[in-house]
């Protein structure tokens, strides 16, 4: 018996080792496979597409270029370096916001120029393929009136609530640019202040607080709005709480500190759009400046119960750059994500429309933001009027397209470019790769795209050509940034 045992005990060690073995060698074969699948995209050319100051070049293929082998980049040569294997966020989307103002606009226009501006803005083959859309809850500065959804005092069971307004224009025109854009795009919302009744100061505008007594009233009213445009045929991907919570502004505007934005999702509003079915939507906090955007993530975020509901951290770029601040919410509250919600280049001014900085203020934005972890980004109104409205308080500002509405004539500001090498070659799903540069005078940004091309955006904002390599798996293309320009090169 106890030979037997002895055996016994043997066989089953050795049967165990057997088994480990084979399990190691399964592991490795499975690490090896990972590993052929992130290497299996071995690069031959680059196809490479310019925008450049004192040039007729506008996002316009230039030229082919091949890969040569360099397995050590060169310490003195501008260069950017590319790793794949690294990956980080994914992109969402990219666009503009559809405001009652672009909508507006859009139909005082001829229709071969509203056939125009859709396929420039929406179309993946032809235009710049915006992946990503905002509009206005009711109205906002970039609306020719102020007006609400609700517009009967103390209703509060929103019995008289209509979305008739925006099925003059708004509806309209969001359709026409969902329809070209496909099935890529998504539409998201945000209010700029609840109806006046419902408010401290009685006003749409100047300010003013959501009083307690409506707080469940105005989460209902985001879930009416919700469905509402979902009946029409325009579901909604995401919503803002509230468009700039801490600024007073002379157009719709309404105050939240953190802790009330906090509450009010965490009681009112995360509830109600979970109870109504729509806990899919994409419920996004802050939606203001980076300045001071960690402590309101953080207001937020830090409460559990309130942040089960938040997908994430909306921000604008108007009071300085601080991109430090957007990478230090992604590493604090690395499970929710980053959105860039509006930035336009500055107020209106015919005189001004032409300045090259206007595209360099969204290049350098894009990049930036993107690579502090930023999965989307969009941009103000997507076209405007010859004055830069309409705008109900004068509020003016500029547009990547401007439309003269007594002529027809559209002016294509040098930002509309800019964001094309972007929008065109980024597509959702794109992940974000390692994108080092060993000049301080380029900065860029990389992506992976599900189809395995990557796009390498490269910006010169300087005075002169620089020469420059780009470098990945061991290999080089050799290229010029002419000054103030933006390259994008796609590798296939």
């Amino acid at each position: 018996m106890e030979i037997k045992n002895l055996w016994s005990s043997r066989f089953i060690i050795c049967l165990t080792a057997l088994f480990i073995c084979l399990g190691c060698k399964n592991y490795s074969s499975d690490k090896d496979d990972e590993n052929q699948k992130k290497h299996k995209i071995m690069y031959k050319k680059a196809e490479v597409y310019l925008t450049a100051r004192n040039s007729e070049d506008r996002l316009v293929k230039k030229e082919t270029l091949f890969f040569e082998e360099l397995a050590q980049p060169e310490e003195h040569t501008p260069t950017i370096i590319l790793d794949k294997d690294k990956t980080f966020q994914s992109i969402v989307g990219i666009g503009g916001a559809l405001t009652d103002a672009s909508a507006e606009t859009f139909y005082k226009l001829p229709s071969d120029k509203q056939n125009e501006i859709i396929n420039a803005f929406f179309d993946k083959e032809n235009g710049i393929g915006f992946s990503l859309a905002r509009t206005n809850i009711h109205s906002c500065d970039f609306s020719s009136s102020s007006y609400t959804y609700a517009e009967t005092p103390g209703d509060k069971d929103l019995k008289n609530f209509t979305i008739e307004h925006d099925m003059q224009f708004k509806i309209p025109f969001i359709k026409e640019a969902l329809k070209k854009a496909g099935k890529d795009i998504k539409l998201y919302a945000s209010p700029w202040s609840p109806p006046a009744w419902m408010k401290s100061n009685n006003d749409m505008l100047h300010g003013g607080k959501l009083l307690p007594e409506y707080n469940q009233t105005w989460a209902n009213y985001f879930v009416k709005f919700v469905k509402e445009y979902e009946k029409i045929g325009l579901p909604v991907w995401g919503l803002t709480v509230q468009n700039e919570p801490m600024a007073v502004q002379t157009w719709e505007s309404c105050i939240f500190t953190g802790e009330e934005e906090r509450d009010f999702v965490k009681n009112y509003l995360g509830p109600t759009l979970h109870k109504a079915g729509l806990s899919k939507i994409k419920l996004m906090v802050w939606d203001h400046n980076r300045g001071v955007m960690y402590q309101r993530a953080k207001a937020v975020l830090d409460d559990p119960d309130a942040a089960k509901y938040v997908w994430g951290t909306a921000f604008h770029w108007y009071v300085g750059d601080h991109f430090d601040n957007v990478r230090l919410v992604h590493d604090a509250f690395p499970d929710k994500h980053l959105m860039f919600t509006e930035g336009t280049e500055a107020i209106f001014n015919a005189d001004s429309v032409a300045l090259w900085k206007w595209g360099e203020v969204f290049g350098k934005s894009m990049i930036n933001d993107f690579n502090n972890w930023a999965e989307g980004w969009t941009a103000w109104n997507v076209i405007l009027d010859e004055t830069g409205g309409p705008n109900h308080v004068g509020n003016f500002c500029m547009a990547p397209i401007i439309c003269d509405t007594k002529t027809g004539k559209l002016i294509y500001m040098n930002s509309f470019y800019y964001l094309g090498h972007f929008s065109k070659f980024i597509r959702p799903g794109a992940k974000r790769i390692v994108c080092s540069s060993s000049s301080d005078d380029l900065i860029g940004t990389a992506f992976l795209n599900t189809d395995g091309k990557t796009a390498v955006i490269v910006m010169n904002q300087t005075e002169k050509d620089i020469p420059f390599h780009t470098w990945i798996d061991n290999k080089i293309v050799k290229s010029t940034s002419p000054a103030h320009s933006i390259i994008t090169m796609v590798l296939d």
